[in-house]
């Protein structure tokens, strides 16, 4: 062998190398990352020819093994970092305390503001953060120019109490655009290079008029997000909010969970260079960086879809075999137009599968305070009759028994009788909204130990807790969670690619195969 030091030559900023193949550069990018080595060999014609082939193996075996512990592009996996930096802004809560919100509540709402703060670059030149506190009356607790560091603003925030009496809303508002977004109070002249931004958080209807007010502050640049809890008036919430309204207007069911809204507004204030290096983008498989802008790619052995983002998983050959059976929480607290969004992520999940009786079958059960089977493995043989199925279920409407459906999964969908295959592997997608009313331990745990993949997916008020229990190992891999409905969409994308049964690169055959390719590569070269 000739190991032979190359200059430095442009690999890509993220590779779409799959197991251990190799990996080339593309056209225009740089490899700092240390030298490239170039492997040929010559074969004597001689006797010895069958022990220079045995040392070849050895070798090679040992160039896997180097490509697997150095990377397999040849560079160390590059670590993602936190990349994001904030805009400067100038941001102000604006925070019902009135009498409905309990005090361990207005605890919950200091540490969502906490996390906020938390995510931003704090500074007299980057954010500055004010907070009003209001009920009946308005209280400025601390201004934009009070706090030029994090740590204080965390300690300010910490200190606040409730004021417990009405609700005047429109007044808080009016406070925000007349004195805590004023010069005397630290807020800088309106431009492009800074954000003015309002936060409203409220649990009920308010006392005083909103639409006019927040028309004004709106009007005066001021970009407000509307963050509603529990029996809030969704109609006052759209009156305030900037638009569009769906990316300015939250809704949580309780106060133990608005912390959860903490991410989404980690990123409105994010200001992004590398959309992939972030997560900040829509792609399925692999995403593809340029300076502002993406685009998406796919895996060895999957087409990228006409969206552009998506790609065909699980397609071709037997490998791809899958008994999918989906576990739909329809009790009461989801509500019928949520639910309506349950059926189009069961659809968005159904549209990556090939479906036919040789690779991926799916089943649907919902539950509610007793479980039904809405059709078994098997029963449609298409996409099409799957996904018209699933639009037909009706909405069950009652309690959450949890650990009753998981047994009925056990029990009875993916029993042979039911059309589950022997040997397929076997995949439940568990979707809830809330606390399971019985006991779920040991059924979660038995589906695991029969080999079951299990994923658990939660929103609202789901307890997390659950959701770990449920799923299967790594669990980080198997739960998700998000607080409101609407962006169970982008968990359907995460689940597209999680459910595919894909090759392992460390199985025998794969080392064949790549083993195979190199030895043609030298075939070449020697050429």
């Amino acid at each position: 062998f000739l190991l032979v030091p190359l200059p430095s030559v442009p690999p890509p900023a993220l590779h779409t190398c799959q197991g251990l193949a190799p990996c080339l550069p593309e056209e225009g990018q740089v490899n700092t990352s240390g030298p490239r080595l170039l492997l040929a060999t010559l074969h004597p014609a001689s006797s010895s020819s069958t022990a220079m082939d045995r040392i070849f193996s050895s070798l090679l075996l040992s160039l896997l093994l180097l490509l697997q512990s150095y990377g397999v592009c040849g560079a160390p996996p590059q670590p993602r970092g936190t990349l994001c930096r904030t805009k400067p802004t100038d941001l102000v809560f604006v925070i019902d305390s009135s009498r409905s919100v309990r005090p361990h509540e207005f605890e919950k709402v200091k540490v969502f503001m906490s996390r906020v703060i938390e995510g931003l670059d704090v500074g007299p030149n980057s954010t500055r953060v004010g907070v009003i506190n209001y009920a009946s009356a308005v209280k400025n607790e601390f201004s934009l120019k009070t706090y030029q560091t994090k740590a204080g603003l965390l300690q300010a925030v910490r200190r606040i109490e409730p004021l417990s009496t009405g609700t005047m809303t429109g007044l808080a508002i009016q406070f925000a655009i007349s004195r805590a977004f004023s010069d005397s109070e630290g807020a800088r002249v309106r431009s492009p290079n800074f954000n003015k931004v309002a936060i409203v958080v409220t649990d009920g209807r308010p006392q005083d008029g909103v639409q006019d007010v927040s028309a004004r502050a709106r009007a005066a640049g001021i970009e407000i997000f509307a963050i509603g809890v529990g029996r809030v008036d969704m109609h006052t919430l759209r009156q305030i909010a900037s638009e569009p309204l769906d990316d300015h207007v939250d809704y949580v069911e309780s106060y133990s969970v608005i912390e959860k809204l903490t991410h989404k507004f980690q990123e409105a204030f994010c200001v992004v260079s590398d959309l992939c290096a972030t997560g900040d983008h829509d792609c399925e498989q692999i995403c593809i960086s340029s300076p502002g802008a993406y685009k998406c790619a796919c895996k060895e052995g999957f087409t990228l879809n006409s969206d552009g983002k998506t790609c065909s998983a699980c397609s071709g050959g037997s490998e791809s075999a899958l008994d999918l059976v989906f576990l739909i929480d329809g009790s009461k607290s989801v509500r019928p137009e949520n639910f309506e969004l349950v059926k189009k992520f069961i659809n968005q999940i159904v549209d990556s599968l090939e479906v036919s009786d040789k690779q991926a079958q799916v089943g649907l059960v919902q539950y509610s305070s007793s479980v039904r089977q809405e059709f078994p493995l098997g029963q449609f043989k298409n996409k099409k009759d799957i996904k018209a199925a699933v639009k037909k279920m009706a909405y069950m409407e009652k309690g959450t028994m949890t650990g009753q459906a998981l047994k009925y999964l056990i029990d009875s969908s993916f029993s042979i009788i039911n059309g589950a295959r022997p040997g397929v592997p076997k995949v439940g997608i568990v979707f809830t909204d809330g606390r399971s009313q019985d006991y779920i331990t040991d059924a979660a745990k038995k589906a695991k130990d029969l080999g079951f993949r299990m994923f658990a997916v939660g929103v609202g008020n789901a307890v997390e807790d659950e959701l770990r229990e449920i799923a299967s190992e790594p669990v980080a891999e198997h739960y998700f969670y998000t607080a409101d409905f609407r962006t169970i969409s982008k968990i359907g994308k995460k689940l597209q690619m999680k459910i595919c049964i894909e090759e392992d690169p460390c199985e025998c055959k794969s080392i064949v195969k790549f083993q195979t390719k190199v030895e043609d590569l030298i075939n070449s070269l020697q050429q």
